[in-house]
């Protein structure tokens, strides 16, 4: 079960759970986002506050309206994401990490990709 804090709005924590999920591939560019009920239930949510964040996730080109057979993933989606998501942590998160690293004294020689064992 999903935990929501106070400092945005559900909806939006919602879209950007939902931006998470393109970003990892689900669903697949060109298929169909899961239904609002389904979403709504599946995170214990009003239906409109699912609706809303479906809707910033269209306005955000992310998804688009079938007539009569629901939201799609639109091709391209998941590059636009990584795009922005990337843009996001060089300008907001990685000016703070890099200041933090210099003030631990923590160098490039003592990171690693692996996950400790």
């Amino acid at each position: 079960m999903t935990t929501w804090d106070d400092r945005q709005p559900i909806y939006q924590q919602l879209a950007d759970l939902l931006a998470t999920h393109l970003l990892d591939g689900n669903p697949p560019e060109g298929e169909a986002m899961p239904s609002v009920r389904m979403l709504a239930s599946q995170h214990l949510l009003n239906p409109l506050t699912v609706s809303r964040a479906l809707q910033a996730l269209t306005d955000a080109g992310l998804l688009e309206n079938r007539r009569g057979l629901g939201l799609f993933v639109v091709p391209g989606a998941r590059a636009r994401l990584k795009a922005a998501e990337r843009q996001r942590f060089l300008d907001n998160e990685w000016p703070r990490l890099r200041e933090r690293l210099k003030r631990l004294d923590i160098g490039v020689e003592q990171l690693t990709w692996e996950e400790p064992q």
